[in-house]
């Protein structure tokens, strides 16, 4: 792939300032996500024998998403530049495989991938590399890169993590501060990025059973679906990892589902307009090795998905 003048720079903190990883001018940005304290586990081996061997970092962890629309591009001549422009910042890269040689769906699901529809991956199309500072036994900076292709598009997600991260551009930092998710701030931030994550749904612990107090997050979704009819989204449902995959799946999605029933029965929002879907932790937003994070995990959020 040629990356012709014209480019979206962005910038990763590094111990030495700042690398900045140029992608096509075409390249838009549909989602960012940090955290700080966080825990980041990157893989360093293709999905093998049941597991990955990861590394882990300390510190703020920046992650993005960026959609290129393109016609007929490879992975790997998306992937390809931005390895480069890492090694020549000084990383070094541990892991570079393809679908088939990752591991598949198997790698896919066991590396962290923000949402759709903000990061699509085409599991017979995308590559991966993990580039590191420092020694591999306990690196300093790690960052990943994730890029993944369709017939009219690609898609690449760049998450960087470390204590060198917490110098990242203020700019960005305002991009990813706390989102307002009350009626007045929630209809544009669902607009702007895509998704949003309903605050204050209370559930019973372990069950789907929607709690009273829940009506604040849900009466400002129901006047944007109702100011909005053309719009459709999707509540996905999210736990954290204590227990099984197949049952954290089945409790998410039938939390969704209690979320979506509130929403049909309270307030009279048409059932084409809403979906429920649940994944269960394979989408997590924050380290499920503390209460915090775990705590962030379990939630459910509104993805915006077309107009009708």
């Amino acid at each position: 792939m040629i990356w012709r003048s014209g480019l979206v720079c962005l910038a990763l903190a590094t111990q030495a300032g700042a690398v900045e990883l140029s992608l096509p001018q075409s390249a838009r940005q549909t989602v960012t996500r940090n955290t700080a304290p966080d825990i980041y586990t990157a893989p360093i081996s293709p999905f093998q024998d049941g597991a990955l061997e990861t590394v882990t970092v300390e510190g703020t962890v920046a992650r993005s998403a960026w959609r290129i629309d393109a016609l007929s591009l490879t992975p790997l001549q998306v992937l390809r530049p931005l390895r480069s422009q890492l090694e020549a910042a000084g990383y070094q890269i541990v892991l570079d495989c393809s679908a088939v040689s990752c591991g598949g769906f198997d790698f896919r699901f066991a590396v962290e991938t923000l949402p759709g529809p903000n990061m699509y991956v085409n599991i017979r199309a995308y590559q991966y590399v993990t580039a590191i500072k420092g020694p591999l036994a306990d690196p300093t900076d790690v960052v990943t890169v994730f890029a993944s292709t369709a017939s009219s598009s690609a898609y690449v997600q760049i998450i960087q993590a470390g204590a060198a991260s917490a110098q990242s551009d203020p700019v960005a930092s305002a991009q990813t501060a706390p989102v307002d998710v009350g009626e007045n701030g929630l209809a544009a931030n669902l607009l702007e990025r895509g998704h949003v994550v309903l605050s204050g749904l209370d559930f019973t612990s372990g069950t789907a059973a929607l709690g009273d107090s829940s009506i604040g997050a849900l009466a400002g979704l129901a006047t944007f679906l109702k100011e909005q009819p053309t719009l459709r989204i999707v509540l996905v449902g999210h736990t954290d990892s204590d227990g099984g995959l197949d049952p954290n799946i089945a409790l998410s999605r039938n939390r969704a589902g209690a979320v979506r029933q509130r929403l049909l029965e309270k307030y009279d929002i048409p059932p084409a307009q809403v979906e429920a879907q649940g994944v269960g932790y394979l989408a997590p937003v924050a380290s499920n090795l503390t209460a915090q994070g775990r705590e962030a995990n379990r939630r459910v959020e509104a993805v915006l998905l077309s107009q009708d």
